[in-house]
């Protein structure tokens, strides 16, 4: 706390200093330098300027960071747009909405994007019907707001990495001629990784306060869908780990196992066992984060539960993700059917705990995973078993400075145009005898410890008109991971 009184005094007196100092400045030099002055005393008295003070000092480079980076497997381009003018640029009515696991027609588009907006909650669809997806894909490039992205989890994740000059960065995915003029120089595509056309995925966002019909968005948030072959049936994956001889990473990113959801469940099923063993051919010494998106079947996460899981050492979900997981293995708060609100953070935590303790790392246990690097819009938490990473406090410091960065299209935060959303205090546990919590805008990242798995939380500044909301968890868990550090075992 005194460093901020003593930061305070400095500027005032610098202030005082300009003042004296009047005669010998222009007029311009001394109103800007005046102004300048001014914002960053009112930035330091804020709670949000306290935050991104103590989180500036939090975030340092691990000793030991990462050079050479592989990223797959799913690639598109996204058509990003408002999903209420789409729907009426459609002639889609509002109406109620229903929670469709996958979209066959426009009217099941309208339902399901209706549902999730009322919960303002993220989700990600397949549309079967490849006809009707392309007119509707038509419609979407054409519309004047419509806007073309790198898109999928393993491209925005790559594309994020890719930002720091200093890491070298694999992407193998299906790579069209829009997409690869679209990313990074940084990133590198191995040529059998380039197809002849580029996959289209299409992303309904809406503002917090937006009304189609009777529903009204809680919060800014997006709905996801396509009709994504190549993604689907994870095409890409052999060539991803054929590719990774050559580029020696140091580093192993997998996303898309969601997107075979598509497929028949005979077809998922092998296709799983087909990746499970390609997965199973990284070497051990390579640490593996998975990232997971938006399901619908629980038998089918359940079987990645059981099968991907151990494989990898790290993954990173968001609040839907979370529950969903819970829901389709029975673990702890599995009869949840949504969240209220902002997730309880001890109810999240208890199933952090869970997973870790039952599917993660023991003396016992043949399984890799040791981090969970979890997400939601007010709040992050990266659990881990103790003595396999370090770092965790700037690695969840620096995700939550990118939400609010990416989420608001700034490069540094600006708090006047973000706001404090998190619980100022909870407890740790809705099952066992808790520990609880009050935080510290100076010390923002908490620390707490159960059984061998430590825990760190921060808040995040959420932007208060977001530019774009779509790839903020991948630029999210890319920054978690730029600052972690995975000790050698």
């Amino acid at each position: 706390m005194w460093h901020r009184s003593v930061c305070v005094g400095l500027l005032a007196l610098a202030l005082g200093y300009l003042c004296l100092l009047g005669p010998e400045l222009s007029p311009p030099a001394l109103r800007h330098l005046s102004a300048s002055l001014l914002g960053t005393l009112r930035r330091a008295g804020s709670l949000e300027g306290r935050m991104v003070s103590a989180w500036q000092a939090a975030i340092v480079r691990p000793a030991r960071g990462w050079a050479r980076v592989a990223v797959g497997v799913n690639a598109c381009v996204d058509v990003v747009l408002s999903g209420v003018k789409l729907l009426e640029a459609l002639g889609v009515e509002p109406g109620d909405g229903k929670n469709h696991a996958v979209l066959s027609s426009r009217r099941d588009l309208g339902e399901a994007f209706a549902h999730f907006m009322d919960k303002g909650a993220a989700a990600e669809r397949f549309f079967s019907d490849a006809e009707s997806f392309q007119r509707i894909a038509r419609t979407a490039s054409e519309h004047p707001g419509a806007q073309l992205y790198v898109g999928g989890n393993a491209a925005l994740i790559g594309q994020k990495l890719a930002t720091n000059p200093d890491l070298k960065i694999l992407l193998c995915g299906p790579v069209g001629p829009k997409l690869h003029e679209l990313l990074d120089d940084n990133v590198v595509v191995p040529p059998e990784s380039m197809q002849e056309r580029d996959e289209f995925h299409l992303i309904l966002e809406y503002q917090a306060g937006e009304e189609w019909g009777r529903v009204r968005a809680p919060n800014a948030n997006r709905f996801i869908f396509s009709h994504d072959l190549s993604n689907g049936a994870l095409n890409m994956l052999e060539v991803f780990v054929s590719s990774l001889d050559e580029f020696q990473p140091d580093l192993v990113v997998l996303s898309g196992l969601h997107m075979m959801e598509g497929q028949s469940k005979e077809m998922r099923q092998r296709r799983l066992m087909e990746a499970v063993a390609s997965i199973s051919d990284i070497p051990t010494d390579i640490p593996i984060h998975l990232e997971l998106a938006s399901m619908t079947d629980q038998d089918f996460m359940s079987n990645i539960m059981h099968q991907v899981f151990p494989l990898v050492n790290s993954i990173g979900l968001n609040e839907q993700e979370l529950l969903f997981l819970t829901q389709a293995a029975s673990g702890p708060h599995a009869s949840l059917t949504s969240w209220s609100g902002i997730p309880d953070v001890g109810i999240v935590s208890d199933i952090l705990f869970w997973i870790l303790k039952e599917h993660g790392k023991t003396t016992e246990r043949a399984s890799d995973l040791t981090r969970i690097h979890f997400h939601t819009l007010a709040y992050h938490i990266l659990a881990t078993v103790d003595g396999y990473w370090g770092n965790q406090a700037a690695a969840v410091a620096a995700g939550a400075r990118a939400a609010g960065t990416q989420a608001c299209a700034t490069e540094t935060i600006d708090t006047t145009k973000v706001f404090l959303k998190a619980p100022m205090e909870f407890v740790t546990s809705q099952i066992e005898a808790p520990s609880k919590i009050s935080i510290n805008p100076d010390e923002p990242v908490v620390h707490w410890h159960r059984e061998g798995i430590s825990f760190h939380f921060t808040p995040v500044l959420v932007c208060k008109d977001p530019v774009r909301t779509v790839g903020l968890g991948d630029a999210i868990s890319a920054e978690g991971l730029l600052y972690s550090e995975a000790y050698p075992q």
